[in-house]
């Protein structure tokens, strides 16, 4: 009888532990999803800005037609980049893809500033320099979401890949996730922020 017991109170025992590592990898994977949600706002912001940036800068810079028309891809190309990460956060081709969209779009955007900067009634309209500011204060806070996120994914995956995590990590589903980083052939292009400051 005793025996029974202790066999049953080992199972007990052995079942919480497994549930403990269960738990904190669903947390883990909860606080990468959750601070992803953080990169979406900032984005959504970034890209509510842009169309008024577009539209302000429309209005002098009417010679410069490809340019605008170039950020306005960029930004739906970057919308569906964000689409698809959100569906998935963490995936890699859906973190390449946003990458790769957010790269295309950094660069679009540092065009047309650059281009901006030849035309001094833009460059000194109120709502050019209000948009700009906004758009600045965005991306820095694009840079902090995604460090946290990228933080979050670390975090996640060195959980489900110690041990004992690593053996039932796998059991149970729980796949490696992607940091949301620039590739190689972009990093020139996107490592700094467009100028914004007029």
């Amino acid at each position: 009888m005793y025996g029974f017991l202790i066999f049953i109170a080992v199972l007990v025992v052995i079942g919480l532990w497994v549930a403990g590592i269960y738990n904190g990898l669903v947390i883990s994977r909860n606080a990468y999803k959750n601070a992803f949600a953080q990169i979406d706002v900032q984005l959504q912001r970034r890209f509510d800005l842009i169309p008024n940036l577009v539209e302000v800068a429309r209005k002098y810079m009417a010679h410069e037609r490809e340019t605008l028309e170039a950020v306005i891809a960029a930004r739906s190309a970057a919308q569906s980049g964000l689409s698809a990460a959100k569906a998935n956060p963490g995936d890699p081709a859906a973190m390449a893809q946003l990458a790769a969209a957010q790269g295309q779009l950094n660069a679009g955007l540092g065009r047309l500033l650059a281009v901006a900067e030849a035309y001094p009634e833009l460059k000194a309209n109120e709502n050019m320099l209000q948009l700009t500011e906004e758009l600045t204060s965005t991306e820095n806070k694009v840079a902090f979401a995604r460090q946290a996120f990228n933080d979050a994914v670390m975090a996640y995956n060195n959980k489900r890949e110690v041990f004992p995590s690593a053996i039932f990590a796998g059991i149970f589903g729980f796949l490696a996730a992607t940091l949301l980083d620039i590739p190689a052939d972009k990093q020139a292009q996107v490592r700094e922020a467009p100028k914004v400051q007029f």
